[in-house]
C-alpha cells in the first residue's frame, strides 16, 4: 500500500533523509520512531506530499505522491503533531468544510455522524472548536483525517494532550483502523507503539536504523538477556549495595549489573544483563546462600522497546541498516556502562535556516 524508494531530501550540503526505503501492507499499522532531528517528521511530510523529495519515490497504492498528487493524497488521511483546525468554525461546521474540501462522495449525514461516534465527538458537534479541550481537539483532528474514509492513515503523536482513559481509546481506535486501513503511527510514547503497531522502524541520523517487530530487533542488536534481582544484604548499608554489585559482576556469563531504586531500606533492585548462553540462576542462588543474602525477587525480562531505542540512538557511530539487513551492534561494557563501538562518519553540521524552517515539526515543543 506505501512503498518508499531511496528517499532522499537535503537542505544544501545537509541530508535531513539519506536514501531510506521500506514498505508497509495493506492493514498493517507501523509505528516510526526517531530522536528530534533524526528526520523523522521530514519523512512523514514527504509522504504525505507536504513537501518534496530531492530524489527517490514515494508510491501510494501504486502512485506516484509528486507524479500524480491529487490521487495519491486522495488515498491518504493525515493528522499532523498540531491538528490543521479552524478554530473559529463549530466542530460540525468544520468537518463539514473537510468533506467538501476533501469531494467525499460518501453520504454525508450518515458518514459524518459514523466518524464523530468513531471519534467520541458527538457531544461537541455544535461546539466552537477553540472552546474545547486539547484532547477534543486532538480529537476532531483524527475526525477530519478520517473523512472519506482513505485506505492510509498517517498519523502524528495522534495522543498528545489526552488523560489516560482517552489514550486508551484512541489506542482500540487505532487497532481497529489498522483492520481496514494501513496505518503510520508516530509517537514518543514508547509503551504505545509496542501495544498497538505490528512493526516498527527506527529512524536515526536520516537512515533506517532498525525495521520490524520488537522481538526481531531486540534479537538483532544484541544476544544480551536481562533480569532484575531484588536482594537484601544483612547489613542494609551502602556497602552491601556496593558489594552485591561486584559479586554480580564476577558471575561468568554476566556483563552489566547496574544496583537500581532502593526499594526498602538496604534493599535494591539490580539491573543484570548476561550473555545469553548462561543461565547464571543457580551460581546466583549459590552466592547469595554463601553470602547470606535474601533472594526476595527474581524477574526474566527481554528488552524494551526503550531499551532497544536507546541502544540504537544512544551514541555516534551506531551502524544503520535497511530492511534488507539486519543491525548488528558491538556493544560492549566499560566501567558499568554500555557503550556502542565507534564508526567514522561525517560530523554532524547544525541544521540550515532553510531546513530549521521546513522541518520544525522535528522540534517543536520539544518534541516530534
Amino acid at each position: 500500500m506505501i512503498e518508499v524508494r531511496n528517499l532522499t531530501k537535503k537542505y544544501g550540503e545537509k541530508l535531513a533523509v539519506n536514501d531510506i526505503s521500506f514498505k508497509v501492507e495493506k492493514g498493517e499499522i507501523l509505528g516510526f520512531l526517531g530522536p528530534n532531528g533524526a528526520g523523522k517528521s521530514t519523512t512523514m511530510n514527504m509522504l504525505t506530499g507536504y513537501i518534496s523529495s530531492t530524489s527517490g519515490q514515494v508510491l501510494i497504492d501504486g502512485v506516484d505522491i509528486l507524479e500524480d498528487p491529487k490521487t495519491a493524497k486522495a488515498n491518504i488521511g493525515y493528522l499532523p503533531e498540531i491538528p490543521p483546525l479552524y478554530v473559529d468554525m463549530t466542530v460540525d461546521g468544520y468537518l463539514n468544510f473537510m468533506y467538501d474540501l476533501k469531494k467525499c462522495k460518501l453520504p454525508r449525514k450518515a458518514h459524518l455522524t459514523d466518524v464523530c461516534d468513531l471519534c467520541k465527538i458527538s457531544d461537541v458537534r455544535g461546539r466552537i472548536i477553540k472552546n474545547l479541550s486539547k484532547g477534543y481537539r486532538q480529537r476532531v483532528g483524527l475526525a477530519q483525517a478520517l473523512i472519506n474514509n482513505p485506505p492510509v492513515l498517517i498519523l502524528d503523536e495522534p495522543t498528545v494532550g489526552l488523560d489516560p482513559n482517552q489514550i486508551i481509546e484512541i489506542r482500540t481506535l487505532i487497532k481497529k483502523l489498522g483492520k481496514r486501513h494501513t496505518v503510520i503511527l508516530s509517537s514518543h510514547i514508547l509503551p504505545e507503539i509496542q501495544a498497538v503497531c505490528d512493526r516498527i522502524i527506527i529512524i536515526n541520523k536520516g537512515q533506517v536504523a532498525a525495521d520490524g517487530t520488537a522481538d526481531e530487533i531486540a534479537k538483532n542488536i544484541t544476544n544480551e538477556h536481562k533480569m532484575t534481582l531484588r536482594i537484601e544484604g544483612p547489613t542494609h548499608t551502602a556497602e552491601d549495595k556496593k558489594a552485591i554489585t561486584n559479586a554480580l559482576k564476577a558471575l561468568d556469563g554476566v556483563k552489566y549489573v547496574r544496583a537500581d531504586m532502593e526499594r526498602e531500606r538496604g534493599i535494591y533492585d539490580y539491573d543484570v544483563e548476561t550473555d545469553g548462553k548462561t543461565d547464571i540462576r543457580r551460581s546466583l542462588n549459590k552466592l547469595c546462600n554463601e553470602k547470606g543474602w535474601n533472594i526476595l525477587m527474581l524477574q526474566l525480562s527481554d528488552l524494551t522497546l526503550e531499551d532497544i531505542f536507546l541502544k540504537i540512538t544512544m551514541g555516534d557511530g551506531v551502524p544503520v541498516v535497511t530492511e534488507q539487513s539486519a543491525p548488528k551492534l558491538d556493544i560492549k561494557v566499560k566501567d558499568g556502562e554500555l557503550i556502542a563501538s565507534e564508526k567514522e562518519e561525517p560530523a554532524e553540521e547544525a541544521l540550515p535556516e532553510e531546513e530549521a524552517a521546513a522541518d520544525d515539526s522535528d522540534n517543536n515543543g520539544g518534541e516530534e
